[in-house]
């Protein structure tokens, strides 16, 4: 039955491919109009570029953070239940068991801007404005001291924030592996441990397990 229905699949998309060249080379579907690109192309980039025009503090962004992310984040960015934390957790990152948020561990803070848009509230994305997601942008940032309350956040100011962990990352080089040929046979060079799982809470300890029949 699998065997079918991959054959099936593989002749589905052959079709498909083969069919602009049936067709006379006839594009599928239709080229989409600069409104319809517009509604898509919203990622911020870390230099700013992308970011629209709009502003926002943090005091006029608590009253917005309070009314559409407090219930998963908490009044304060310290979350509830299961939901991120979005603030503290500063020079917490060297620790076995680090508190990753947005002001302790991003680096960039344009990145606070371009997520909100693209994906908050959760359930109901993109339905804050330009203003609402300056403010909330500066209202968290403020909750650590990174700018001041009455700092005013928009596209020419939030490239420039320095956010705490900016020098934590480095490019990474992929791909990473030797040039030439793969090693296929004896490949395994000598085994070295660098970490425990244990240390970061990943495997329980077995005293800590609960009972089982």
């Amino acid at each position: 039955m699998s065997r079918s229905r991959d054959l099936l699949l593989a002749i589905a998309l052959g079709t498909a491919l083969a069919v602009p060249s049936l067709a006379g080379e006839r594009p599928i579907g239709r080229v989409p109009t600069p409104e319809e690109i517009a509604r898509w192309d919203i990622d911020v980039r870390p230099d700013g570029q992308g970011l629209p025009p709009g502003r926002g503090t943090a005091s006029e962004g608590e009253e917005i953070y309070l009314a559409r992310c407090a219930s998963c984040h908490g009044e304060f960015g310290e979350a509830v239940g299961r939901w991120p934390q979005l603030v503290g957790g500063q020079n917490s990152l060297t620790w076995d068991e680090p508190i990753k948020t947005v002001t302790s561990y991003w680096p960039y803070a344009t990145t606070v801007f371009d997520y909100i848009k693209r994906a908050m509230p959760f359930g109901d994305a993109q339905s804050l404005s330009d203003d609402e997601i300056y403010a909330i942008t500066a209202f968290l940032l403020a909750s650590d001291g990174i700018i001041s309350q009455d700092f005013e956040v928009n596209a020419e100011t939030l490239p420039k924030i320095v956010m705490p962990n900016a020098q934590g990352f480095i490019d990474d080089p992929r791909p990473d592996v030797p040039a030439g040929e793969p090693c296929m046979t004896n490949c395994v060079a000598e085994v070295r441990i660098t970490g425990h799982a244990r240390a970061i809470g990943v495997t329980p300890d077995e005293k800590s397990r609960p009972a089982t029949d």
